[in-house]
């Protein structure tokens, strides 16, 4: 909670202590945790200020709310009310993410580049073992990329190579097509940190398991 500078703040006092209750007593009444600022607001009322903690305790600016009582005074802003009597309006100041790339750089640096499934870059990459079955593998990426997965193909260099490549890029999935899998119209799903594991899937249930974690967004 950012309270009122020292210096070059406008409003009155009054005005300050009016905006800084109601701050405060939302943020209580909704049970959050808060440090106070002094002398941190801006100069036309206080603000809440989220910090956010990177992958080495750094803090780094976050959202930030902030309620004004003073520009509106000085713009003479009014609205009509149910009483049919002039009003003075009270203007929030709201920022979601504030500075976009120093956001995603802080949201690298806390995930190490292994991104939940919903938010990296390549949800999975699909490994056919030999060139000859790069048919079955664009196959799969096309029906994943028509759901709106975000797929490539791989068929260059062994196939441990690019396992490996795929592990050390934090690729969440891997889609491995082997002569088994073309027989049987199925793939070996792999997931990122689960390196021994895989599951034999078709593809119709590859596409709705990715689009389902995908829709829930949720974090590891």
């Amino acid at each position: 909670m950012a309270t009122k500078p020292e210096d070059k703040a406008l409003g009155s006092d009054a005005d300050w202590d009016a905006a800084l209750g109601v701050l405060t007593r939302t943020l209580k009444n909704r049970g959050v945790h808060f440090e106070y600022d002094h002398g941190g607001g801006a100069f036309y009322g206080p603000k809440l200020d989220f910090k956010l903690i990177d992958a080495i305790g750094r803090k780094w600016q976050g959202p930030t709310v902030q309620l004004d009582f003073n520009l509106p005074e000085r713009f003479d802003l009014e609205y009509v009310g149910e009483d049919n009597e002039k009003h003075r309006p009270v203007m929030l100041h709201r920022v979601l993410v504030g500075s976009m790339e120093r956001f995603v750089g802080g949201l690298i640096e806390h995930y190490a580049g292994a991104f939940p499934l919903w938010l990296a870059p390549e949800h999975i990459r699909v490994l056919p073992i030999s060139n000859h079955l790069r048919g079955p593998a664009e196959k799969l990426q096309k029906e994943l990329m028509e759901s709106g997965v975000r797929a490539t193909v791989r068929e260059r260099e062994t196939l441990g190579y690019r396992i490996r490549d795929a592990e050390m890029s934090k690729i969440p999935y891997m889609a491995v097509i082997g002569k088994e899998e073309e027989k049987n119209g199925t793939v070996a799903l792999r997931k990122r940190g689960l390196a021994n594991k895989q599951e034999v899937m078709t593809n119709r249930e590859v596409v709705e398991r990715l689009k389902e974690e995908i829709e829930r967004r949720s974090l590891p």
